[in-house]
């Protein structure tokens, strides 16, 4: 890759396939790590995801004309997870990946720094993640661009804790950049 800058913008239908791609290069490192049968719930789901209804907002990261990341935002924890429990009734952000080959080079932050400018043209004061201790490179780079636990909207998926994080927009030193 060349010294080119991360342009984020709107997914269009024609880069589906190609977000497919970038989350499962993103996301292949999990297999291993989960049970078969627990990773191919979690492949079926990232499938099923890029082509959901409950979307609000796709965005994508091209690096030199390449699709190399992705991330999705939904209205909350209802359309996310059909979790209506959780009581999250702002922007959550799911499905954050980058290709392996460009990770380090600020594309993820880039990726969260525009779906947090989104949700906050949407007129929202946070907006949620959901993440566990395997993503633990993820879960540092949250902490770093200023998220903090929101213990209130955790909840188990299995033996899993997944942990949530809650960024405050008005307050984010992300968005003053």
């Amino acid at each position: 890759m060349s010294d080119s800058k991360v342009v984020v913008r709107a997914a269009e239908e024609s880069d589906r396939v190609a977000i497919k791609e970038v989350l499962k290069a993103a996301y292949q490192q999990y297999e291993h790590t989960l049970s078969r049968e627990r990773w191919e719930q979690y492949r079926e789901n990232i499938e099923q995801s890029v082509d959901s209804e409950t979307t609000k907002a796709r965005l994508v990261a091209v690096l030199d004309g390449e699709i190399v990341g992705s991330v999705f935002l939904y209205d909350g924890a209802e359309t996310a997870y059909g979790a209506p429990q959780l009581d999250i009734d702002t922007p959550i952000v799911r499905l954050l990946g980058v290709s392996p080959s460009v990770r380090g080079l600020g594309v993820a932050t880039e990726l969260i720094r525009s779906s947090a400018k989104l949700a906050r043209d949407w007129g929202a004061e946070t907006i949620h993640l959901h993440t566990s201790d395997i993503m633990d490179s993820a879960v540092r780079l949250y902490e770093r661009l200023g998220f903090e636990r929101a213990y209130d909207k955790e909840f188990n998926n299995g033996e899993v804790l997944v942990k949530s994080y809650r960024l405050q927009l008005k307050e984010a030193a992300l968005l003053k950049v």
